[in-house]
């Protein structure tokens, strides 16, 4: 068995390797959780022993200084952040501070996952940019910081002044560049790192980068008390902070603080991996001091990482609703964001090889929130490493397969199980026609039992059928034939829903109803009807149209009217008293469902919104509300809850 002193020889190695890769090569082969793992091991290694060997990374910032940028020494040395893993170990530091500061104050502000870059100004003038390097020298990227546009290149202030910020790709940004790239980014850092570590500026420019601003290194004639006002004379002169700063005063705040944070930042459009807390007073801040590698005045509280890598062991296809058959990758299982993870997503061959994965390779995945994990490009191919296939038949009937661009569609609408099921689970789901007691599981043993293939094939369904199934009881058949028979009142919007037209999602099916008013205006209406509705793009109205003009898509509606089933639209607006309002409706409300509040805010001019940003004009809140009640707060986003609501607007 290796010895400790051993392990510490092979962690600096390993960890060496993964720095290299990580700061120099832009190109990580492991995610941040495993990396943190490998690096305090080593930490608690050296605590344990005793020993900090000369070229152990514990004492080093950053990594080493790239040969093909001009080199700069930093005016003011960069320090790395003491991080703590727990609440109990940031008590520790307040603990510390309050032996300097009696009565100290924190300002918390978000942990930024980008690149560290220190720009200066001379007499209000941009003048250079370098990278943080190894804390002493940076690589000079004066060129490519230009092309961010949230960098100023003239402020008010016109003494010296020396700034150290992040480097930012927000999430969008890297959505809309992986988008059209030929080679995706692995994640929004890793796309930071190579814009700016690129030589040519153009190529920089593309990626449409940012910048938050979050310290002061050197202000000529310029002194400030604390990191609030540091913060303030960083926005009066134009530099982004990242819409997030807090002074609080006791440990109880900033567990709050830092809890209500962690809800809310898989909906932010910028990577943030932790939080940092700065004592707020400055002047104590020379007296408190620094190690060699970071102010003892301020720490890092990490979040879990939502990131890491795992083998690809296969890949299975599945046929949707639609006819398009989708790949899930199958994965060895592993522990990511409190759940254990087997299975992600891939979108279609072409998304397969923009990310350069293989079967039986390791790949980074990804977990935000409850969104099933997504697959984010390679972390390490090996030999026996095998390309993935496209199917060319069905894996459920066997049809040959049709390709429509990236995506391939079985063509066997009729017959093909997998695609039946689905499109029967959709039209009887809550927000289409919600047909109460009938899941999946339902649906299957329809299929298989009672031969169930038509939307219409559920109204003549009789209680006869029904009580001849396993587990379905008098009572039980009598309750799904009422909801059956219920269902053929419906709203028009849910009609539309409920038919299954391809990417014609809730929202896109109001539109349509408050647009065209009845089910034929819209059934006759031409293409460029569709494509004039706001956000109702050429895709979606081309779907429409080709819905609409297949026959057994149009004999299935007339079964459907045959039946019963009238569509009528309750959609006309009642007032204009919350119009120009964006509301966004979250936790349980005491006497409306979210359905019915939706519709009431709807008739009344106003918008319902599935997201809180600072667009949205007032957060409607109830029991239980989560991560959406915290963004709201955040951001200042006014609260109201159901009574408040009512008797504010008078609706």
């Amino acid at each position: 068995m290796m010895n400790k002193m051993d392990r510490m020889k092979e962690l600096i190695e390993i960890i060496a390797v993964h720095n290299r890769n990580y700061y120099e090569l832009d190109n990580p082969t492991i995610s941040d959780k495993e990396y943190d793992k490998l690096y305090d091991e080593l930490v608690d290694l050296e605590k344990e022993l005793g020993v900090i060997l000369p070229n152990s990374p514990t004492q080093r910032v950053g990594g080493d200084v790239l040969d093909k940028f001009v080199k700069k020494k930093h005016v003011i040395r960069l320090y790395s952040m003491g991080k703590v893993r727990s609440f109990e170990e940031l008590n520790d530091f307040f603990a510390d501070m309050k032996k300097f500061v009696p009565q100290p104050e924190f300002a918390v502000e978000y942990k930024f996952d980008g690149l560290t870059i220190v720009v200066e100004y001379e007499n209000g003038k941009f003048i250079n940019a370098v990278t943080r390097g190894n804390g002493e020298i940076g690589e000079v990227v004066t060129e490519q910081v230009k092309t961010i546009k949230s960098v100023p290149l003239e402020i008010p202030f016109k003494g010296r002044l020396i700034v150290q910020g992040e480097g930012m790709m927000t999430n969008s940004s890297f959505k809309r560049y992986n988008a059209k790239a030929e080679e995706p980014l692995k994640n929004p850092r890793n796309g930071v790192a190579g814009a700016i570590r690129n030589l040519d500026p153009k190529e920089t420019a593309k990626r449409k980068l940012d910048y938050f601003c979050y310290a002061v290194l050197l202000s000529e004639g310029k002194k400030f008390k604390t990191q609030a006002e540091m913060h303030t004379f960083l926005e009066e002169n134009g530099f982004k902070t990242g819409d997030y700063f807090k002074v609080v005063e006791t440990e109880t705040e900033i567990e709050e603080l830092i809890n209500q944070i962690d809800k809310v930042k898989n909906d932010l459009d910028v990577m943030i991996d932790g939080v940092v807390i700065k004592l707020n007073q400055v002047a104590p801040r020379e007296e408190i001091g620094y190690t060699n590698k970071f102010p003892k005045w301020a720490r890092a509280y990490k979040f879990e990482a939502e990131e890491i890598s795992t083998m690809l062991n296969d890949v299975v296809w599945q046929v949707g609703r639609s006819g398009k058959v989708s790949p899930t990758a199958i994965l060895e299982p592993v522990e990511l964001a409190g759940a254990t993870i087997s299975r992600a997503t891939l979108n279609n061959i072409e998304d397969i090889r923009k990310k350069n994965v293989f079967l039986k390779s390791r790949v980074f995945i990804r977990r935000s929130n409850e969104v099933i994990p997504e697959v984010l490009g390679l972390a390490e191919k090996y030999d026996d490493s095998l390309p993935i296939e496209e199917p060319t038949l069905c894996p459920c009937c066997h049809t040959k397969l049709i390709k429509k661009g990236p995506l391939v569609f079985c063509p066997n609408h009729d017959n093909c199980r997998e695609q039946i099921v689905a499109r029967l689970t959709h039209f009887v789901s809550r927000e289409a026609f919600n047909i109460e007691g009938l899941s999946e599981k339902t649906i299957i043993q329809f299929y298989n039992d009672l031969g169930l293939r038509h939307y219409s094939d559920l109204y003549h369904l009789t209680k006869e059928q029904l009580v001849g199934l396993e587990k379905f009881k008098d009572k039980k058949a009598e309750n799904v034939l009422n909801s059956i028979e219920k269902s053929k009142h419906i709203e028009l919007f849910r009609f539309i829903y409920g038919l299954g037209i391809s990417e014609v999602g809730i929202k896109t099916a109001k539109d349509l109803a408050k647009n065209f008013k009845t089910f034929d205006d819209i059934r006759f209406a031409e293409y460029e009807d569709f494509e004039n509705i706001d956000d109702i793009g050429e895709v979606i109205a081309k779907n429409i149209v080709e819905f609409f003009s297949d026959d057994d898509n149009l004999k299935e509606i007339e079964r459907l009217f045959e039946v019963g089933v009238v569509p009528f639209n309750d959609n006309d607006q009642k007032s204009e008293k919350l119009k120009g309002l964006t509301f966004v409706i979250t936790g349980t409300l005491p006497n409306y469902s979210r359905i019915d509040m939706t519709k009431l805010i709807e008739e009344n001019g106003g918008k319902t919104s599935n997201s809180v940003s600072k667009k949205t004009s007032f957060v409607l809140a109830g029991e239980e509300a989560g991560s959406k009640l915290s963004k709201a707060n955040s951001l200042g986003v006014p609260v109201l809850n159901e009574k408040e609501f009512f008797e504010k607007f008078d609706v």
